[in-house]
């Protein structure tokens, strides 16, 4: 597991394990959106405000990584599904772990909608991703939400404590779930989850201290970073969320500390 470790210290913080990654990977879903149109700026932006990883497609590469500006990890995403089809729930593999390396990946993630009609499949996928995953020595992280026809709310604490569960089972190194709305109930999701738990970001939120108190109380909870998407790249001032956020997540600032950096 010696290149995983190698790998995991190109995404999260040496010091803390932590880690701030900014998903890119909205395109395929929904389709071009503010703020992933100008992949370059986002980019540069992000890295330069702090955070550890930016996470996307293969097809994303070329516009955006690497280009200037502060260095900053790349996990590429495996799986996906469009808003267009019928089964947007089902995710599907697109690509590999060893096209991943191609890219010059440092790790990979895949997405699991626990509940849906296609979890079968899913599961059975990152199976054989996670043992690829193993042989090559790359961090796999899962994006895990209770969502299907079954699942009344994707926000219940059980329901995202056992996605949580089922994906360090399966293999995960890092966990995306979304936060569960209190401490208590998230303290409960980290520990039972054993592997590392990042929060989504969800929806476009209503203020950016709604943005910064969620982050606090998650990192107080036990978990070890976030994986914010829109909440970040459309924020009005993508640099300094990014600031705020990773001050946070990776040196314990206050929310009212962290906040300076959005005057």
């Amino acid at each position: 597991m010696f290149g995983k470790d190698i790998r995991m210290e190109r995404i999260t913080d040496r010091k803390t394990g932590n880690a701030v990654i900014v998903p890119m990977d909205h395109g395929i879903s929904v389709g071009p959106m503010d703020g992933l149109i100008d992949m370059k700026k986002t980019v540069d932006d992000v890295a330069n405000g702090g955070a550890t990883a930016v996470l996307m497609h293969k097809g994303l590469v070329k516009y955006s990584y690497r280009r200037s500006g502060r260095d900053v990890g790349l996990i590429m995403h495996l799986s996906a599904s469009t808003e267009l089809g019928p089964t947007r729930n089902s995710k599907v593999q697109i690509t590999t772990v060893e096209e991943a390396i191609k890219f010059g990946a440092d790790a990979v993630s895949i997405h699991i909608n626990f509940g849906a009609e296609d979890e079968p499949i899913m599961l059975e996928t990152a199976g054989m991703i996670s043992e690829q995953c193993n042989e090559w020595g790359m961090p796999l992280i899962v994006m895990a939400y209770p969502r299907g026809p079954g699942v009344k709310d994707s926000f219940d604490p059980d329901a995202i404590a056992h996605c949580a569960r089922a994906a360090s089972e399966i293999g995960a190194d890092l966990v995306k779930c979304s936060y569960t709305g209190d401490i208590d109930s998230f303290r409960n999701v980290c520990r039972g989850a054993l592997a590392p738990i990042i929060i989504a970001g969800g929806p476009k939120m209503d203020s950016d201290m709604d943005i910064l108190n969620m982050v606090h109380d998650s990192i107080e909870a036990g978990g070890h970073g976030v994986s914010i998407g829109r909440n970040i790249f459309q924020n009005k001032n993508v640099l300094g969320i990014t600031k705020a956020i990773s001050s946070i997540v990776l040196d314990g600032t206050s929310v009212e500390d962290a906040s300076r950096f959005l005057r």
